[in-house]
């Protein structure tokens, strides 16, 4: 029942009162000045106060693209398209026109996150779309941030460091200790993969990790990242304790190709689900797909090539190199390279150069060219008749290129048509180009039998090349290439098993290995000794470190059931270590960057190398003798455990001697054995051998 506001109310029970509580007044006074702001009361509210750009911040404003008609809108849209999809994936796309139907000179792009937009305004701002079009590309949200710029200058609050996973940890270590991993076979679940220091006297184990890949894994070229593969894609891992550093997903990966700087990382995998296969290019730090290729399932596992910068890739299609600048990844002056009958190409290691080979056509020579990028200018060409085949085979230092070229020996007509040929016999020879010369001069060394191997020398102007065959077994000749004169040949070993060959990567040192047998022998090229001869059964990998001071030989469990093993050595051929170890796939070590000192320091360091020396002794036999001191203590600390528990068990014999005379009717048995009277001495003979001698 309502009741006035003024009236008094009374309870059940009617002689209850209560009494009105009393109005207090909360008017300000007539001199009150209100000084409080909105921002000091209410600042948390309003810093959560809707704005106009919320959820904006995966917007992007391209402007300055071109003002175009109906007509040719469908055009634009598919050329900007083709561009920002490179960056993620467009979710929508606006395009403001005026009252005729004409683009106004700009669009909005919406992506499907955040981060994608802000890499979309750092690869296309300022990007030349045409002559005339220059792309100025922001996010939505920066119109506001510019708008409120305020008039006076604050320095900025400096914020706290939050560290990061140090990718390079591994360069820092005080004695330069080289790092491997090992992997092992779990049957049906992904491998082990261990990580182990190349300390002395042992080596030290730096980190275990159960189910890492479900196929093998891969180092990067500079030794930042290591790829573990898995169903749905690969990932790649660093830092000390190797954290997972980004995961790109490609279902069915079964290749990767890192660039040579590790900018780009390339998948080579599935298309879909279903079948079909597919290769991405992926930028690294970020993650993102810049673009991807449907394969042919047919071409061969690698299909891609990279310039020494990063800068291009390139693949070859039919009579063509696409090459593409991987600032966009679209082709380099948006054309291919035509090129008919094109065969192979290969990019220089050190420099912008694509040496490429075109097969022999009817009166046209095949041909080795080298081709300078970006200009696309042919800077030296060899043409090359009767070939069969041809093979490029750049130094790791780009000073020289070697072709293998297979050529016809001889060639006739015969039969009723002048087209019927016939070829007997093939022979082989190598054309060397000497690119740090003028002109760059070419030499050519003939082999008339079988080349079953051939390796530059990395460091170096020597190249080795295995070749014949027969029941004696292989020769192999080493050649030598030097500045302003002809390549000589300047030692042929003879009757030799190997039909491998692995170069120190310093140079100098070389390994003839036979991958079958499993034999290895070490040799100085510096005056061709065989410094040692190793046996390793079965052994069909066999992998220098990055310092060219040892060399790992392995027989893996995908090889043989039993005698998993790996072999450590000297690059003299002394055996260090065998490691027996079960399930045993496969050992990599771990690649080092570039060093950072120019060639004259270095060749100043080379040449003072003796007044180094001592402090080296030093070092080694204070790590000796704190081994041996380690050692020492650990034997005592051995025999202490030893010793204690067998005391141990003298008292807990003892204490159950009554247990055992109640047992044994008081007979002591244990006091038997020292009474001779107990004791009975029995001589048995047996016929260990008959010899039967006529005299």
């Amino acid at each position: 029942m309502a009741r006035k506001r003024n009236e008094e109310y009374k309870g059940d029970n009617e002689d209850e009162e209560f009494e009105e509580e009393p109005v207090e007044e909360f008017e300000d006074p007539d001199d009150f000045v209100d000084d409080v702001g909105d921002e000091e009361l209410l600042g948390d509210l309003l810093k959560k106060k809707p704005c106009e750009t919320d959820g904006m911040e995966n917007v992007i404003v391209v402007d300055e693209i071109p003002k175009v008609e109906p007509a040719r809108q469908e055009k634009l849209e598919n050329v900007i398209k083709k561009l920002f999809t490179t960056c993620g994936e467009i979710v929508n796309v606006y395009y403001p026109k005026d009252d005729n139907g004409y683009t106004k000179g700009y669009c909005y792009i919406e992506y499907k996150s955040p981060a994608q937009a802000e890499e979309a305004v750092k690869v296309y701002s300022n990007y030349r779309l045409d002559k005339t079009h220059t792309l100025l590309v922001n996010i939505f949200t920066d119109f506001q941030k510019y708008e409120n710029i305020p008039v006076e200058w604050t320095p900025p609050t400096a914020q706290p460091y939050t560290p990061t996973v140090d990718l390079y940890s591994f360069l820092t270590e005080p004695d330069a200790y080289d790092q491997y991993c090992v992997v092992v076979d779990n049957g049906s679940s992904p491998s082990q993969v261990q990580f182990w220091q190349n300390s002395l006297p042992d080596p030290t184990e730096l980190h275990r990790k159960d189910k890492f890949t479900e196929q093998t894994v891969k180092w990067s070229p500079l030794g930042t990242y290591i790829v573990a593969f898995h169903k749905q894609g690969v990932a790649i891992w660093g830092g000390p304790q190797f954290q997972r550093i980004n995961k790109f997903p490609h279902v069915g990966t079964t290749h990767v190709e890192f660039s040579p700087k590790e900018n780009f990382i390339v998948t080579y995998g599935l298309a879909t689900a279903s079948g079909g296969s597919k290769v991405i290019i992926w930028d690294i730090r970020t993650g993102l797909e810049k673009r991807s290729f449907v394969a042919d399932p047919l071409a061969p596992t690698s299909i891609f090539r990279w310039s020494h910068d990063d800068k291009y890739v390139a693949s070859m299609g039919d009579g063509a190199i696409h090459i593409y600048e991987t600032d966009t990844f679209f082709l380099l002056e948006k054309k291919s390279v035509k090129i008919p009958g094109i065969r192979g190409f290969a990019w220089s290691p050190t420099d912008n150069i694509i040496a490429y080979w075109v097969a022999e056509q009817t009166d046209v020579p095949a041909k080795v060219t080298l081709m300078d990028i970006p200009k696309k200018r042919e800077i030296r060409t060899k043409n090359l008749f009767n070939v069969a085949d041809c093979k490029l085979h750049w130094q790791k230092c780009g000073d020289y290129l070697g072709v293998k070229v297979d050529r016809f020996s001889k060639s006739k007509k015969g039969g009723l048509k002048d087209q019927d040929v016939k070829f007997l016999g093939m022979f082989y020879n190598f054309e060397i180009f000497h690119m740090r010369e003028k002109d760059i001069p070419v030499d050519s060394v003939e082999i008339k039998e079988p080349i079953a191997a051939f390796s530059w020398e990395p460091v170096g102007d020597k190249f080795a090349i295995i070749h014949g065959e027969g029941a004696g077994g292989s020769n192999v000749s080493f050649y030598e290439a030097k500045k302003g004169q002809k390549v000589s040949l300047v030692k042929k070993m003879e009757r030799k098993s190997a039909t491998h060959l692995f170069w120190s990567p310093r140079g100098g040192f070389i390994v003839l290995a036979n991958c079958t047998q499993g034999v290895f022998e070490f040799v100085d090229t510096s005056d061709f000794t065989i410094m040692n001869t190793g046996d390793h059964h079965g052994a069909f990998q066999c992998e220098w470190d990055p310092t060219g001071r040892y060399i790992v030989t392995g027989l893996g469990a995908h090889k043989v059931k039993d005698d998993h093993s790996y072999y450590l050595w000297s690059f003299q051929g002394r055996l260090l270590r065998r490691n027996n170890l079960k399930n045993f796939l496969q050992l990599f070590w771990r690649p080092r960057p570039q060093t950072l000192l120019p060639e004259a320091q270095q060749k100043e360091i080379k040449k003072n190398l003796k007044k180094y020396y001592p402090q080296f002794e030093t070092k080694d036999r204070l790590r000796q003798t704190r081994a041996s001191k380690e050692l020492l203590e650990k034997r005592a600390k051995l025999r202490e455990e030893f010793l204690e528990y067998r005391q141990k068990r003298i008292q807990d014999y003892e204490s159950l001697r009554m247990k055992r005379l109640e047992l044994r009717n008081n007979v002591d048995t244990d006091t038997l054995e020292a009474d001779k009277d107990n004791l009975e001495e029995e001589i048995v003979e047996c016929l260990v051998k008959e010899e039967t001698t006529f005299i």
